[in-house]
């Protein structure tokens, strides 16, 4: 087999909120990528954050292993860029080209890419044209493309639907009220510009023949900008849409309910461009499940976050059946910096979401509590899982040098933090 183009479609903040993971919110577009591809169903980022979920998939490395531990506009930076990918796709004879969100340095020059196509911003009116005017021109072969939409990032776009004004239904863990309903009425209106995106870009690769011989894969960086999700290591922050199409065996309208991670995406890519794996790399190639669609690649998985817009250090280990998340210092009420500005965050708000006292230790059996509503790291019949799961992740951290484990973590000198006891990312921040 040739070697595959690779076109990197991602948004912002999508989580699964898509149609074809069943939500409410049309996206043709993407459900036809899905009707031709493989949809895998399990799939989770490690880290809930815009820039360390990026750095993840692109370095195949856990965000404390690659050292994005915050966010890259406010001064965090990989500790290699060496390890992105685009370094090890040359290797094999990639040209590799970026257009528009990338998040994982502060100037894209730094990253690797062959090409940087300027643009004014990184929302879909201005990215799909530089898009289609890079596949229209004779292109390199192969080449390595990524497409970074802004969209589903807030702010969102106003609701277009007095419909989903007033009838749409907030994600689970959040009252239904007007504010809610509006919130969720206007990101869907955003995921209607991003599926447009999305669609606009796949349309170009028909129209100029590179779509049998493109591998197109479709991901978010995290779950949605909602109270709960992003930021946090629920599966409401650690979901994310993985859709994936073309060479390889991606085809058919397969949907795959084996967890796996944007780590997996690396040596996926390895695999089907004939390059040997890289020693840092801490995920499995996908290829394995489209053979064996029934198998599982991993009995579990482990996530984390230090930064976002302020420190907050966690980690978790999820399984099939269980979730365990642990907090690290000493404090115990939410981080509301780490949460964006929003109508729904202004509800809880209201109701004393930022006196309201977190645990050091949560546990939840994701069979009966899907939602992760009920702890059950306190109850006695649950403790030989709970000893069974802090194993794991002690193991873990010790396994790949987390910095948590001697206290905790400084933050390199010239980054722009938010104090933890301040409500807002916009608030004044402070630089290290």
């Amino acid at each position: 087999m040739d070697l595959p183009n690779i076109l990197y479609l991602h948004s912002h903040d999508t989580g699964r909120w898509v149609q074809p993971y069943g939500y409410p919110v049309p996206t043709p577009n993407i459900q036809w990528l899905a009707d031709q591809g493989v949809l895998f169903r399990e799939a989770f980022c490690v880290v809930p954050t815009c820039s360390g979920s990026r750095a993840c998939l692109l370095t195949g490395q856990h965000g404390h292993s690659s050292g994005m531990l915050g966010l890259a506009h406010r001064g965090f930076s990989l500790r290699d860029y060496d390890h992105h990918i685009v370094h090890t796709l040359r290797e094999a004879g990639y040209h590799s080209t970026l257009i528009g969100e990338q998040h994982i340095a502060k100037r894209p020059d730094l990253i690797g890419f062959d090409e940087v196509i300027k643009i004014e911003t990184t929302r879909v009116n201005e990215v799909v044209p530089a898009a289609a005017r890079v596949l229209r021109r004779p292109p390199a072969s192969p080449f390595f493309l990524s497409v970074g939409f802004f969209e589903t990032h807030r702010e969102f776009f106003e609701p277009t639907s007095v419909r989903d004004t007033r009838y749409s239904l907030p994600p689970a863990n959040l009252p239904d009220t007007p504010e809610t309903r509006r919130d969720m009425a206007a990101f869907k209106a955003s995921a209607r510009s991003l599926d447009q995106g999305v669609g606009a870009v796949l349309d170009v690769l028909e129209e100029t023949g590179l779509a049998d011989d493109t591998l197109v894969l479709l991901t978010t960086d995290h779950g949605l900008a909602f109270p709960g999700a992003k930021a946090t290591l629920y599966d409401r922050g650690l979901g994310v849409m993985l859709i994936v199409r073309g060479p390889g065996g991606f085809s058919g309208g397969k949907v795959i309910d084996a967890m796996v991670t944007h780590l997996d995406i690396f040596p996926t890519l390895c695999e089907l461009a004939g390059v040997p794996l890289k020693p840092w790399l801490q995920g499995s190639s996908l290829l394995p499940l489209l053979e064996a669609p029934g198998r599982a690649l991993h009995q579990e998985i482990f996530a984390g976050a230090t930064w976002h817009a302020a420190y907050e250090p966690q980690r978790a280990v999820r399984t099939l059946r269980w979730k365990y998340i642990r907090r690290f210092g000493d404090r115990d009420l939410p981080v509301l910096a780490n949460c964006d500005d929003s109508p729904s965050k202004d509800v809880l708000l209201r109701h004393g979401w930022g006196e309201r006292r977190l645990p050091r230790e949560q546990l939840y059996d994701l069979v009966f509590d899907p939602n992760e509503a009920a702890n059950l790291a306190d109850r006695g019949d649950a403790q030989p899982v709970l000893d069974d799961l802090r194993r794991r992740l002690d193991e873990w951290m010790a396994a790949t040098a987390d910095p948590l484990l001697d206290g905790d973590v400084e933050p390199p000198q010239g980054v722009e933090l938010n104090d933890p006891d301040q409500r807002s990312a916009r608030d004044p921040t402070h630089v290290v």
